[in-house]
C-alpha cells in the first residue's frame, strides 16, 4: 500500500515513475491486512509497561502478543528502545505526531479509491471495538472521548443490549463496544492495492515485477539492478516494508528496524448467520472480518525474526477465542495459515523523507500496524516534499536522522 501510493501520487504529478515488486501490487504485507482504514488509530500500539501484562505474557500463550526467543535476541536493543518510548512521558509526546498522519488517513485514500473505481470494496458503517470487561470499556470510552476532542475521531458508546442490536449473533454477556464510525472497511485489501496499481498504470506509470538485487549510486543519480534488467534514475525511493532495514544496510544505514509478524484464516459461517462489521475482541487482541474471501480471523503481534518458521499455535489460540463470543464461526476455508509481517521502529512512527547521506534517496518504510491506512497519506507528503513543496503534515517528527 506505502509504495504503490507513492508511486500514484508522483505519477499525477507528471513525474516519469516505474514500480518495482517481486509480487504483483497488494500481493505482500497489505495483502494481510485486518481490512480496515483506522481512522480512529490516532495511538499507536505501545509496549506492554504493566507488570502484570508482562508477567501474563511470560507463559507465551496470549493472543495479543507471542514471541520466539530468536526473535527477541535478534531485536533486543529496538525492543528494549520500544519500551523505553511507550512511557508516559515519551509517548505523550509521540501521540500527535502520529496522530497527524491518521488524521489524513480516509480523507487522502478517497480520491484514489474514485480513480480506481473501487468504491464497491469500501465500507462507510465504521467497525466495533468489542470488550468482554466493563472495565477496561470504560478506560477505553475516556481514550475515545479524548481522540475526538483533540483529533477529530467519531465514535459511539454501545451498552450490551446495544452491541446485541448491532450484532445479534454474538454471545450474550459481553460488556459492550465502541463504534468507531469514521473509518472505513474494506472488503478485500489485496484487491485495493491492486486498484491503485491499475490507477497508476493509468496515470502513466510503469509496473516492473521483478526482485530488485541491488541499488547503487551512480554519478548524480540512481542505478536499480533486478534480474530482469538495470534502470538508471534521478531518483530512488526505498518503501520496502519489513525488508528495507536489511536493503539500507547496504548503503551504511543501521535503522532499529524491527518486526511484528501476523496470521490471519479464513473462515465459512453458519447457515443464516452473520457478522454486520468488522469486530475486534479488544480484550484478548484478534479481529473478525466479514469479507469477500469469508470471515478473516487475524491475529495480534508475533515478535519474531522475518524468515522464521510459522507457529500457529497464536492463531488457533484466536480461533478458540472466536468461537466464545461468535459461535456461527464456520470451518477453516484454507489449507494454511497466511503469515506477513509489520515493519517496525521503537518510536511506533515511520520513517518519510530524504536519506541523510544520499540526494536522491528517499524513504518510506516502517509503518507499524497501520501501513495500509497511512499508505496514501504517505505517498502524497511525500510526494509534496519531492517536489520542494510545502508539506499537508510536519514532516520532522518522521525524518530518518532522528535515530
Amino acid at each position: 500500500m506505502v509504495g504503490v501510493s507513492i508511486a500514484w501520487h508522483l505519477a499525477r504529478r507528471g513525474r516519469s515513475v516505474l514500480l518495482v515488486d517481486r509480487r504483483p501490487p497488494g500481493q505482500e504485507t497489505s495483502y494481510g491486512n485486518g481490512g480496515l482504514i483506522q481512522r480512529e488509530a490516532v495511538r499507536p500500539y505501545t509496549f506492554p509497561r504493566e507488570f502484570g501484562k508482562l508477567l501474563s505474557s511470560l507463559p507465551n500463550r496470549r493472543v495479543d502478543i507471542r514471541y520466539q526467543w530468536s526473535g527477541v535476541l535478534q531485536f533486543a536493543g529496538p525492543l528494549f528502545d520500544y519500551w523505553r518510548h511507550s512511557a508516559p512521558h515519551r509517548y505523550a509526546h509521540i501521540v500527535p505526531e502520529y496522530a497527524s498522519l491518521i488524521a489524513l488517513s480516509t480523507q487522502e485514500h478517497a480520491p484514489m479509491i474514485e480513480a480506481a473505481g473501487a468504491d464497491e470494496l469500501i465500507g462507510k458503517e465504521g467497525w466495533l471495538e468489542v470488550h468482554r470487561s466493563q472495565a477496561e470499556l470504560d478506560r477505553r470510552a475516556g481514550e475515545a472521548e479524548d481522540a475526538a476532542n483533540r483529533f477529530g475521531v467519531t465514535h459511539a458508546l454501545l451498552d450490551g443490549k446495544g452491541l446485541s442490536r448491532k450484532e445479534p449473533d454474538l454471545s450474550a454477556g459481553l460488556a459492550g463496544a465502541i463504534h468507531w464510525t469514521n473509518s472505513w472497511s474494506v472488503a478485500d485489501p489485496g484487491g485495493l492495492v491492486a486498484a491503485y496499481a491499475r490507477s497508476f498504470e493509468q496515470l502513466g506509470g510503469e509496473f516492473l515485477q521483478a526482485d530488485v538485487k541491488r541499488i547503487s549510486r551512480i554519478g548524480s543519480g540512481w542505478r536499480v539492478d533486478t534480474d530482469q534488467g538495470g534502470h538508471e534514475t534521478q531518483d530512488v525511493v526505498v518503501a520496502l516494508g519489513p525488508w528495507a532495514g536489511g536493503w539500507l544496510k547496504e548503503l551504511g544505514y543501521h535503522l532499529p528496524t524491527f518486526v511484528k509478524r501476523g496470521y490471519h484464516m479464513h473462515y465459512g459461517v453458519a447457515e443464516g448467520k452473520r457478522i454486520n462489521h468488522w469486530l475486534a475482541d479488544a480484550d484478548i487482541g484478534y479481529i473478525l472480518a466479514p469479507m469477500r474471501a469469508g470471515i478473516r480471523l487475524t491475529t495480534g503481534a508475533e515478535l519474531a525474526r522475518l524468515y522464521a518458521p510459522p507457529a500457529h499455535g497464536q492463531l488457533a489460540a484466536a480461533e478458540r477465542c472466536a468461537r466464545e463470543i461468535y459461535p456461527a464461526l464456520g470451518e477453516r476455508l484454507e489449507a494454511e495459515p497466511w503469515k506477513g509481517a509489520r515493519p517496525c521502529l521503537p518510536d511506533m512512527k515511520p520513517v518519510i523523507g530524504p536519506a541523510p547521506r544520499h540526494p536522491g534517496l528517499w524513504l518510506a518504510f516502517g509503518h507499524g500496524h497501520q501501513g495500509f491506512t497511512m499508505g496514501p497519506a504517505t505517498g502524497r507528503v511525500l510526494a509534496e516534499m519531492m517536489a520542494g513543496e510545502p508539506t499537508a503534515v510536519d514532516l520532522t517528527p518522521f525524518r530518518a536522522d532522528r535515530f
